[in-house]
């Protein structure tokens, strides 16, 4: 007779006490019975009940359905929620912030640590404390698909976990990829280097950190202003930063004065990308369509 893993029942009791199973109206009630929300509160938003509302209450009373939350519980549902959500902020405004201001090549020549601890721990909290909210919200598997909450929740848990997997792929199949490319020395000469080689110097991990400008290599190694090989955090070194920098506040006389080390090759025959960094750059902006896909659904379930 197989065994029990008992070491999943704290969790499991633990479950039970701050989530019971709930019968209470909610939008999701109105619409099924074409009854709206001022039936049985007083406030559409919810609140003090009305006759018809203190009726649908003492009939589950009766049947024993109804069993509020005590208000401990309401109070740890309360941290979690806000856990989930303060969590989701910085998750999503750590994608935003690499896609509008850092740009994906920010990532492509291997993962930043810091980014990544915090993508993980991300995923971590949000996976824990959206199981323990589900089972508040889901009274049963059914709601998933016979109520708008319920498919809204699905769609949005669906997105999660397709983020899930492929933060999964690029840290452990493609981030080692990208750091072995990253750490291979350019063979190049110093004074000429190819587009491929100028990512090698990207001031992370003790490397020089160069960057070229209108075909010209600088050296900013030095500068305090280039610290870990990021000017302002939005001038990545190893690039070609001349579109950037010509959109700057400063002129080019602040790039002049910086050491110059060779010339930038663009000649000859291009090398496209391996195909481990296209994967990266297509999961990289799919996961930013998925944070707007995300958004929108909550919006739909608090507006619309």
């Amino acid at each position: 007779m197989p065994t029990i893993d008992r070491s999943y029942l704290p969790i499991f009791l633990l479950a039970l006490f701050l989530f019971p199973s709930l019968s209470h109206a909610t939008i999701e009630y109105a619409e099924q019975t074409g009854f709206d929300c001022q039936r049985c509160h007083l406030e559409g938003t919810g609140g003090q009940l009305t006759k018809a509302g203190e009726d649908f209450r003492d009939d589950l009373k009766a049947k024993g359905s109804y069993r509020p939350l005590h208000p401990l519980q309401k109070i740890v549902r309360l941290v979690i929620a806000y856990l989930h959500l303060l969590m989701a902020i910085a998750w999503f405004g750590t994608i935003l912030y690499v896609h509008i201001l850092l740009k994906p090549a920010y990532a492509a020549k291997g993962l930043p640590r810091g980014e990544l601890m915090l993508g993980w721990l991300g995923i971590i909290v949000l996976s824990v404390t959206g199981v323990f909210l589900t089972i508040a919200r889901m009274p049963t598997w059914e709601a998933f698909y016979t109520t708008r909450f319920g498919i809204l929740l699905g769609m949005k848990i669906l997105l999660f976990s397709i983020m899930v997997a492929s933060a999964s792929i690029v840290t452990f199949f493609i981030g080692p990829k990208l750091r072995k490319q990253k750490g291979s020395l350019p063979q190049g000469k110093k004074n000429k280097l190819t587009i491929e080689d100028l990512s090698y110097f990207d001031g992370k991990e003790g490397r020089p950190a160069y960057f070229a400008y209108n075909g010209k290599v600088y050296d900013v190694t030095s500068s305090s202003l280039w610290k870990d090989g990021n000017h302002m955090s939005k001038h990545p070194a190893g690039n070609d930063l001349t579109e950037m920098i010509n959109g700057s506040p400063h002129g080019e006389e602040k790039i002049l004065q910086m050491p110059a080390l060779g010339q930038l090759l663009t000649g000859g025959v291009k090398t496209g990308k391996p195909a481990h960094e296209k994967v990266f750059y297509f999961m990289a902006y799919m996961n930013l369509i998925f944070v707007f896909l995300i958004t929108f659904i909550i919006a739909l379930w608090r507006w619309w």
